[in-house]
């Protein structure tokens, strides 16, 4: 990313340097772009995405196995706060199709991010904020419904929707994810692609991706809404949507993130 990211353009504010004034319909082109680099040796992409559905089913089944069922609904919100971190082997593929270079799954799959171990220290962050988020969940259905043992997912749904302490959880627990998928919306979206394309340090990327969000939030608000729209699609389709959503949207992300460098 340019120093205009972190430092004020002459004239301007560092606020007024990351604006890109950029429409919300701009979202639709990243995921064009997104989509083009899928169809660009598409093999690899789609391991990719296999590889995430395996991963996302093994987390599932190993849960239900074990009797943590109660933790499956903040876990998958949790995949959403790493999956950045999980699609950067996406976004090396993207970069090198930018650059006119040959892309291929054993370099998707061994990157070498210009930042070096950064990302993987934002990594821990991402993951710490993952577990905070399920582990803010637990304390939501306990605030509400005591310690009582977790009914289980054929009483769950009965429990949340016919009583009004259950309508009661739902909108604290949709308050509180809310704000827990916005900020590591923010914090995540262009770090990651960030760290891998130039030398800079962690806090210094989430900080930039941070303003970039803020800056810029009409056509952010738009993307925001396109990536939860389409991770909904793929796990309401049992994860098997995400073979490909996954892939578009890391692809697109990319190009998110080249937009706004």
């Amino acid at each position: 990313m340019s120093n205009s990211h972190t430092a004020p353009i002459a004239g301007l504010t560092a606020a007024q340097a990351r604006q890109r004034g950029l429409p919300a319909s701009a979202a639709l082109g990243w995921l064009g772009a997104g989509w083009r680099d899928l169809m660009t040796s598409p093999a690899s992409s789609f391991f990719y995405g296999l590889v995430v559905f395996a991963i996302s089913v093994a987390i599932v089944a190993g849960l239900l196995f074990v009797g943590r069922d109660y933790i499956l609904f903040p876990a998958i919100a949790a995949f959403m706060v790493v999956g950045p971190l999980v699609a950067i082997g996406l976004y090396e593929k993207s970069r090198l199709i930018g650059a006119n270079r040959p892309s291929s799954l054993g370099r998707m799959l061994f990157v070498r991010p210009a930042s070096g171990a950064q990302v993987l220290f934002t990594g821990v962050i991402l993951l710490g904020l993952a577990l905070l988020w399920m582990r803010s969940a637990v304390i939501v259905y306990a605030l509400f419904f005591g310690l009582r043992p977790f009914p289980g997912m054929d009483h769950i749904v009965p429990m949340l929707f016919t009583t009004g302490i259950g309508w009661a959880m739902l909108a604290t627990g949709t308050i509180i994810g809310g704000i827990f998928a916005a900020f590591s919306f923010a914090i995540s979206v262009f770090s990651i692609p960030m760290l891998l394309d130039e030398r800079t340090d962690a806090f210094t990327a989430m900080g930039t991706s941070i303003s970039i969000v803020w800056n810029n939030r009409r056509v952010m608000i738009a993307w925001g809404a396109i990536v939860l729209g389409l991770t909904v699609v793929g796990l309401l389709t049992g994860f098997v949507g995400l073979i490909v959503i996954f892939p578009l949207l890391g692809h697109a992300t990319w190009h998110a993130y080249r937009a706004m460098k």
